[in-house]
């Protein structure tokens, strides 16, 4: 078994949890085994049982907060150009909050807003919230997000971060079996080094904003 972050096979633990987890010594990464990786089409309807929508109240101020903490403190929106929101699900409520200031938002979801055309233009900004712990292959989709910046872009993502191997057992975060990989503040750190990113902002519990 190798990491599928950062491809080490020593530094690789196996947690003692009802499903198999591995954890990384050396990127901190966490991740399921690859025989309990859930179908895409259980994937999918997990996805359109969820409330995900604008009258959902709480889930509306998600993403209003993440706008507040994250997007607007960093970036001079008169600044951006274009946005992608990558993984946006049925209801890309981010994507019309940031489009109602003005912005101009590109929709992007494998099983929801399909289509690739997405990858013909590169972007001032591109958000990824509640997406990174589906990643199957985190290696292949970081390459892909890092690809689709314009130097000096920013990606700004939602995840929680894992609180460590000893916790991990008891963490609400893994009772989805969606959520398949995890990442912490010295996953991100690597992650930064390896792709040529900045870490701009993160408050090292679920935010994290970087620069191309």
């Amino acid at each position: 078994m190798l990491c599928k972050l950062c491809g080490s096979s020593s530094d690789l633990d196996l947690l003692g949890t009802k499903d198999k987890y591995y954890y990384c010594k050396n990127c901190r990464l966490i991740f399921i085994e690859p025989e309990a990786v859930v179908e895409p089409e259980v994937e999918k309807s997990r996805y359109e049982g969820h409330d995900n929508n604008h009258q959902n109240e709480g889930y509306v101020q998600m993403f209003e907060d993440f706008i507040k903490q994250v997007i607007e403190p960093q970036l001079d929106l008169k600044q951006i150009d274009s946005v992608l929101e990558f993984g946006c699900g049925p209801g890309p409520v981010l994507a019309d909050l940031l489009a109602a200031k003005g912005l101009d938002v590109q929709l992007y979801d494998p099983y929801f807003y399909p289509e690739e055309d997405f990858k013909e233009k590169k972007y001032d900004l591109i958000t990824s919230t509640e997406v990174f712990e589906h990643f199957v292959d985190p290696v292949k989709e970081i390459k892909l997000l890092k690809s689709l910046l314009k130097k000096g872009g920013y990606l700004a993502i939602m995840t929680s971060f894992h609180p460590g191997p000893a916790e991990f057992s008891d963490w609400w975060y893994t009772w989805d079996p969606t959520h398949i990989t995890f990442y912490n503040h010295k996953t991100f750190k690597k992650i930064a080094a390896k792709y040529g990113l900045e870490i701009v902002y993160t408050d090292q519990q679920k935010y994290i904003l970087l620069k191309s």
